[in-house]
């Protein structure tokens, strides 16, 4: 029995162990510099996109193993328009709403030719991957546009501190929320356990569910000692927290989200129980593009500039982190806290390889090889041989 439950233990936190692992392997690798507050700080900030985009393509994913390989441009365009407007003296504002808008009348372009008009999404994403592109560079007149607009920078780069008590690498403050959040986290999970047990639920070991809170609080407290050690709290990780959590309780929380489980799983069946197929292709790929339009702004502001090149090959990073987190390949299976590990694995890998020196390469080597083991790994445990 002891055999068994390790077994399901070790399937089911398989990619938090290999997260650990390559941390660690990667923190000894490069002599430490992994850990050093500024690069943890960095880890999150430039995956950005890809732990906001990860979110939009898991309800692609969940609706039969499809993807969305134009939102590397939607990306760019967003972008690029953003900035051409802030050039020619738009304010932050005007220039955000209208890149969402953009990002919100090409998801429902997309949705509409998926959906409705049974358009496949692999040649419909495909024809869009290079349509947004060319109207991206149209757009930068194939230049490349820095933003100089602080408002807009600070919206998205900035750091919280608090005069008095924060300075800059010593900033306190990160670590008081830390230590709240963990605080909040443990109140709430003990009270959610209380109810289930209340209404007679299964709820597993207390040991178990004691050790995973105790975990998750240190982890942190850890990341919040190490923000507090260079600026503070980035902003942006405050817009990544935004998207997850959202998308975390849609999927999980609400019957809108269990739709697009339905349709992964059983497409025939979901329409015959009264739920309509169309609408919820339309609605994962309109939140997707949005969301890819949230990463433009969002990458702009980091990097200072937008070019025709921005976004390449993002769109990968995204069904990359999906299927490392755990997202099956035929759909109707994964979760956004699956997939926001695939995310900083894949980021840790990056940024590990990165400040090691190892080519350009050796480093798509090696997240091929990652992205094909979580593929197989996925097929072989859950005993698949196609979709049925």
């Amino acid at each position: 029995m002891n055999g068994i439950n390790v077994k399901a233990l070790l399937k089911k936190y398989t990619m938090v162990i290999a997260l650990v692992v390559v941390f660690i392997f990667f923190t000894i690798l490069t002599g430490g510099r992994l850990i050093v507050a500024q690069n943890v700080s960095n880890l999150l900030l430039q995956n950005a996109y890809v732990l906001v985009m990860a979110c939009g393509m898991l309800l692609c994913i969940l609706t039969g193993g499809n993807v969305d390989l134009s939102i590397g441009s939607t990306l760019c365009l967003s972008g690029a328009l953003a900035a051409k407007l802030m050039q020619s003296g738009a304010s932050a504002p005007v220039a955000i709403c209208a890149s969402l808008c953009v990002g919100a009348v090409i998801g429902c372009w997309q949705g509409f030719l998926i959906g409705y008009v049974h358009i496949p999404p692999f040649i419909c994403t495909l024809a869009g991957m290079f349509l947004f592109r060319g109207l991206a560079r149209v757009i930068l007149d194939s230049r490349t546009i820095s933003i100089q607009n602080q408002g807009f920078l600070n919206l998205f780069t900035s750091y919280i501190q608090i005069p008095g008590l924060d300075e800059n690498r010593h900033c306190v403050s990160a670590l008081i929320i830390g230590i709240a959040v963990a605080v909040l986290i443990t109140l709430i999970s003990l009270a959610r356990r209380a109810r289930q047990i209340k209404k007679g639920y299964d709820v597993g070991s207390s040991k178990a569910a004691i050790a995973k809170i105790v975990v998750i609080d240190a982890l942190i407290i850890i990341y919040a000692s190490k923000l507090m050690q260079y600026k503070g709290i980035p902003v942006m990780l405050l817009w990544i927290l935004a998207v997850v959590l959202i998308f975390a309780f849609i999927t999980s929380s609400t019957v809108f989200g269990r739709y697009f489980y339905a349709v992964g799983g059983n497409e025939k069946a979901t329409k015959l129980s009264g739920i309509d197929p169309r609408k919820v292709y339309f609605w994962a790929y309109f939140l997707m593009s949005l969301l890819a339009s949230l990463s433009g702004l969002l990458m702009g502001a980091r990097i200072g500039s937008v070019d025709g090149a921005m976004g390449t090959s993002y769109e990968m990073d995204a069904i990359a982190s999906c299927f490392i987190g755990g997202a099956s390949a035929y759909g109707g299976s994964g979760t956004v806290p699956g997939i926001m590990i695939g995310a900083i694995l894949l980021g840790v890998i990056n940024q590990g390889m990165s400040i090691y020196g190892l080519s350009d390469s050796w480093q798509y080597v090696v997240k091929g090889a990652v992205l094909l083991t979580a593929v197989v790994f996925d097929v072989v445990s859950n005993h698949k041989t196609g979709k049925s």
